[in-house]
């Protein structure tokens, strides 16, 4: 039974960590650049879009095309620096708790 005891403290501990880090995700922000910081946005460590910028010389018709893949760049350039800051964040928040088996590559969380 002890071995009980301290799987439920190990997952009390974890349920707490996870709480903290799921606050500090959504209050961190993180940008993502793309054409020499012509078009950055920003999200949130949950990834929600918060704010999109465009140099204004990129607002030619003629450059429609260029400024939607521009968009599409940042926004992937900014995910993925939010996927490394959860990944971090996951290391620490399972950090020190001894989890049968360890967690399974590739794990993701569902926020």
């Amino acid at each position: 039974m002890k071995n009980l005891g301290n799987m439920l403290k190990q997952a009390q501990q974890m349920q707490s960590r996870m709480a903290e880090m799921q606050a500090k995700l959504d209050a961190t922000t993180v940008d993502g650049a793309a054409g020499a910081g012509m078009v950055t946005v920003t999200l949130t460590g949950k990834g929600d879009l918060k704010r999109v910028s465009i140099d204004p010389s990129l607002m030619v018709a003629d450059e429609r095309e260029v400024l939607e893949d521009l968009l599409v760049a940042a926004h992937a350039d900014a995910k993925q620096k939010v996927e490394a800051m959860m990944a971090e964040e996951m290391q620490k928040a399972t950090a020190g708790l001894n989890l049968p088996g360890g967690l399974p590559g590739g794990f993701k969380l569902p926020f």
